[in-house]
């Protein structure tokens, strides 16, 4: 599987490297690169009245810079405040199955909650959310346990919470997906 990790906005080379490093690790075998171009904030995604950025919306257009690499999925990553339908906000989202995912990386900074900065917290966070959107990529739905880095995360407690590590029951799904080559 070779998965491609596209800016979206300005973003620090740092998480982004933190980020391709981990997806490497969780997905022995996987080849993981950081695109060179970076992809504008859709200013049509914003929702003046929310403050915040669709994510469906800037999802949907990844899909322009699909066509321009050969990896098989995507991978997103924003500094801006996400939300989805119904809800609050998003850490991020995913086509399920599909090829591309979002992650923001707004709320999953410590100081966003007040807290000091904390560099190994941070890149913790940011790569349990981007394994659990490529997770979703793969066809994963949420998983009921809570250690599971597929456990739907409704606030960062239950980030901080799951391991970056899937469980027995999704991790012989994703096994299944690599013996079928769809991985």
């Amino acid at each position: 599987m070779q998965i491609a990790i596209l800016h979206i906005g300005s973003v620090d080379m740092k998480v982004l490297e933190s980020i391709r490093r981990s997806l490497c690790t969780v997905f022995s075998g996987a080849s993981c690169e950081i695109l060179e171009s970076t992809m504008p904030i859709p200013e049509d995604s914003y929702n003046l009245s929310r403050q915040q950025y669709c994510a469906s919306d800037i999802l949907a257009k990844i899909w322009d810079y699909v066509e321009k690499s050969g990896a098989d999925r995507f991978l997103g990553v924003t500094e801006v405040d996400l939300y989805a339908q119904r809800l609050n906000f998003v850490f991020g989202e995913a086509e399920c199955p599909g090829r591309t995912a979002i992650i923001s990386l707004f709320r999953l900074k410590p100081e966003f909650y007040g807290e000091p900065q904390k560099w190994n917290l941070f890149a913790e966070r940011s790569a349990k959310e981007a394994v659990h959107e490529i997770g979703h990529t793969l066809g994963l739905e949420h998983c009921r346990n809570s250690a599971c880095i597929m456990f739907f995360s409704n606030n960062i407690e239950m980030t901080d919470t799951k391991k970056l590590k899937f469980c027995e029951k999704c991790w012989s799904k994703v096994l299944r997906l690599k013996m079928w080559r769809q991985f």
